[in-house]
């Protein structure tokens, strides 16, 4: 069996009393590009910053290729970090940039340096920049020339930390796409941290969901988006209409539950079908983008009443109230049913599209 690249075993850290990172556990393997995703101060930065030897952690251990580089400086830890504010040398020009990590290391000599110079350049597609200064790059071309920089190392990984932050809307999806050619060419591994979903579901491999220091889900950007482990990944991974149920049956897959008047069938989460019980409340979250609206009584849909009707390009927005709650509807190009507001109308959704979860404290803070 192939051993992963990075081992993170029960890693712990403190800054003072304040627990931020709680034994966290997970593997990376070579060549993929894993993300660590999660709201601002959960911890996902911090652990970055572990890997790279810039914290020290107070238990636990890091484990490159089966070997343990907790107590090893930066330098000597065989990983490069990007930052977010790039962290180019202003008066370097972008030749002696990319050169500087070779040189101080004295790797090789200045002949084949230059050529190595010219290869990540090429990758990075900033052929004929080398004499540019850092201030006469654009915000884009300063992220690729400090990728350079890293890779022209060959680190075993390379971590960015939100290296897209700081750019704006437009160039920030064209550069996703180019981060990812990037790395199926290198066959580097790549750590990236993000606050963004769709940044991570964009890019990435695997996915490592944080919140408050701890692990909440690791999956693939689909296994993640259709199967949430829980009630935070369910709410601050894609857009969900999520709000109390009262279960009246449980199976082995699906359960059978009440809003107001309407019974239907939903599927259950993992978590779900091992807690949940007849005769009380758990959360149930449905995908705007995978709910549809219908005009003619159907099976297994929610009668409501159309509250307002929004049209933004493509994208229709229906809101319904459901009882007492309201649920958006995400419909794109032309609704199927032609209904105005005021009008009865019956929501259904596909069944990936909506799960069943036990019922959390806290819940309506995180899912309305």
């Amino acid at each position: 069996m192939k051993q992963p690249l990075l081992a993170l075993v029960n890693l712990n850290k403190y800054y003072g009393d304040v627990h931020v990172l709680k034994d966290i556990t997970f593997t990376i393997n070579e060549g993929e590009f894993l993300t660590l995703l999660g709201p601002s101060g959960c911890g996902k930065t911090t652990l970055l910053r572990c890997i790279a030897g810039l914290e020290r952690i107070q238990s636990g251990d890091i484990l490159l290729e089966g070997a343990s580089i907790k107590d090893l400086a930066p330098n000597k830890r065989n990983v490069n970090t990007v930052f977010q504010n790039y962290a180019l040398f202003p008066h370097l020009n972008v030749y002696d940039n990319i050169a500087y990590g070779p040189r101080m290391k004295r790797s090789v000599r200045e002949a084949e340096l230059k050529q190595r110079v010219a290869e990540v350049l090429d990758l990075v597609q900033m052929s004929g920049y080398e004499e540019r200064m850092p201030h006469q790059l654009s915000g884009g071309q300063r992220q690729r020339i400090a990728i350079a920089r890293a890779l022209i190392n060959e680190p075993a990984i390379l971590l960015l930390d939100e290296p897209l932050g700081a750019l704006d809307l437009k160039l920030r999806k064209h550069m996703q796409t180019e981060l990812a050619r990037l790395q199926r060419k290198t066959g580097t591994t790549f750590v990236y941290v993000t606050h963004d979903q769709e940044e991570a579901l964009n890019m990435s491999d695997r996915i490592v969901v944080i919140d408050q220091g701890e692990v909440q889900q690791l999956g693939t950007p689909r296994d993640i988006y259709n199967n949430p482990a829980n009630l935070f990944v369910t709410s601050f991974i894609g857009d969900r209409n999520i709000f109390p149920v009262e279960v009246l049956e449980t199976g082995a897959e699906q359960a059978k539950v009440r809003l107001g008047e309407n019974v239907v069938q939903v599927r259950s989460s993992a978590a779900g079908r091992a807690a949940l019980r007849a005769k009380e409340e758990a959360v149930l979250a449905i995908l705007m983008d995978k709910m549809r609206v219908s005009c003619a009584e159907m099976d297994n849909a929610l009668r409501g009443e159309v509250v307002s009707i929004h049209y933004a390009g493509s994208q229709i927005r229906i809101e319904v109230r459901v009882a007492d709650r309201i649920l958006t509807v995400v419909e794109y190009q032309k609704m199927e049913c032609d209904c105005q507001v005021g009008d009865a109308v019956f929501v259904s959704w596909e069944e990936s599209g909506a799960v069943l979860l036990p019922m959390e404290a806290g819940w309506e803070e995180r899912g309305m």
